[in-house]
């Protein structure tokens, strides 16, 4: 994966606190802050909450189930499934088949009865 490094990125939740995410970043100027003296793991703390960093998933599938329920014979039950990467720069993104992903997503819409 090049010159990428594995380390901790945490996201503040708009509920309150934050998640630790490992995420492959390329080293280089971020702000980094101890975890505690019984935590001695360095994180990087991202600007954007993990919902803002989440947000491009949603309308992406729903973009993807918009132009495959549009195909002329569509099918009675459609699933998508893809990996979602972290990144404290970039937010989310989907993943290739050959990138560790930080969550794997599956979504399945069935066509209601009589349609």
């Amino acid at each position: 994966m090049g010159d990428f490094v594995k380390q901790l990125v945490e996201f503040s939740l708009e509920q309150g606190g934050s998640v630790f995410v490992q995420v492959d970043e390329a080293p280089g100027g971020s702000v980094m802050r101890g975890l505690g003296k019984d935590r001695p793991t360095v994180a990087e703390r991202t600007d954007r909450t993990f919902e803002e960093a989440t947000a491009t998933v949603i309308p992406a599938a729903r973009s993807l189930l918009t132009r495959l329920r549009a195909a002329d014979d569509p099918a009675d039950e459609i699933s998508i499934e893809f990996g979602v990467q972290l990144s404290a720069q970039t937010g989310a993104f989907i993943a290739s088949a050959a990138v560790e992903a930080n969550f794997r997503v599956s979504l399945t819409w069935r066509r209601a009865s009589g349609t």
